[in-house]
């Protein structure tokens, strides 16, 4: 029987028919990976959701053998593992159900930087949608963030690409293991990313890139992230896959527009028109409305001290005032007005500068 944590944290992961959530589930009942193991049988089957076919898994456990030959190569190259009990795993996965129990990670950044943003978008990237990304990239890049996407062709590629060029972190989430890279026209690419940020996936070495894999790369994508950019999707595909978990786990989506009758527009617009997303012509965009421009919005507001404000406008003002931060719900109930007003009255008052929208959709002074 093998002494070693990591063995038994990487054992988990092998036994069929454990997944995410019923692996942090058992961890929960038992304590540690290791206590996992070395359960009886009967304390196994009394765990909630853990079935006869789990407990035999758990029990007739053959995966050590496997387990041993992954922690070599993780030694041999440089790799740190990362259970999600791990300090350094990203903590923002934490609050995913879903989130890896292991993630593998070979490189330099903070996988928990304050400000990390995800650029997504299709493989079959055009001028427009290009030039879009390095702009958003460009200018986030002035913010402080860490830049992170699936490392594909198109928008995926154009956002870790830029963000090498312009000095900022950026890390890719891979759906195979860091033994091989696909595609494989991004290996110079990803070299340099190691230097500035990092290859980050939850599959062991030896894992193929097959198509099933994306998808859930695509969580990690979508839950590391603060903010989620989709650039150029079609109505169908791994960006809007993203994007839509990005709303599962609350976090806030945008989307650059573009013409009504291109293909590779299509996700975007309709994400949109629908609220799944919010319109995001340039990174300034991104960064007023996450709350990253802080110095430029307050200097705005004290530009607009003297704004004509309606008398509805003037009472939101007020209200946001004596409590510093509130939902647009509350305002509602406070101010008496109807939710359209609010909302009409709480864009006019953005426009002015007068206001702010931070995550969350709270609202300040």
């Amino acid at each position: 029987m093998p002494e070693n944590e990591l063995l038994y944290q990487i054992g988990i992961t092998l036994i069929p028919g454990i997944g995410d959530i019923s692996g942090k589930k058992l961890m929960a009942y038992c304590g540690s990976p290791e206590a996992v193991f070395k359960e009886t049988r009967p304390a196994l089957k009394k765990i909630p959701g853990i079935g006869n076919a789990t407990v035999n898994s758990i029990v007739n456990h053959n995966v050590f053998e496997r387990a041993e030959k992954e922690v070599r190569y993780i030694e041999k190259n440089g790799i740190t593992p990362l259970f999600y009990t791990n300090p350094d795993y990203p903590a923002r996965l934490l609050n995913c159900e879903d989130g890896p129990l292991m993630l593998y990670f070979k490189g330099t950044s903070n996988l928990n930087a304050s400000r990390i943003v995800a650029i997504v978008g299709t493989r079959r990237a055009t001028n427009y949608g290009r030039s879009r990304c390095e702009e958003i990239v460009e200018t986030l890049a002035e913010k402080d963030v860490l830049v992170i996407s699936g490392l594909a062709y198109g928008i995926d590629s154009c956002a870790h690409r830029k963000a090498v060029e312009t000095g900022t972190e950026t890390v890719g989430i891979l759906g195979h293991g860091l033994d091989r890279l696909y595609p494989a026209q991004n290996r110079k690419l990803a070299e340099k990313m190691l230097e500035q940020g990092g290859l980050l996936t939850e599959f062991m070495s030896g894992t193929n890139p097959d198509r099933e894999n994306f998808p859930k790369r695509n969580r990690i994508v979508a839950g590391m992230s603060d903010a989620i950019v989709v650039v150029e999707s079609d109505r169908k595909g791994g960006a809007l896959i993203t994007a839509e978990l990005g709303n599962s786990y609350n976090r806030d989506v945008f989307a650059v527009p573009g013409r009504v009758n291109d293909d590779v527009s299509k996700g975007c617009n309709f994400f949109i028109k629908t609220n799944r997303a919010a319109l995001a012509e340039s990174g300034n965009d991104i960064a007023y409305i996450m709350g990253w421009d802080s110095r430029e919005v307050s200097k705005k507001s004290q530009q607009q001290l003297f704004v004509q404000m309606s008398d509805d406008e003037r009472l939101l003002v007020e209200i946001i005032k004596g409590v510093g931060e509130i939902g647009i719900d509350k305002l509602v109930i406070k101010s008496k007005m109807s939710a359209s007003k609010v909302a009409a009255s709480l864009l006019n008052l953005e426009f002015e500068g007068v206001v702010q929208c931070l995550p969350g959709k709270l609202y300040k002074v």
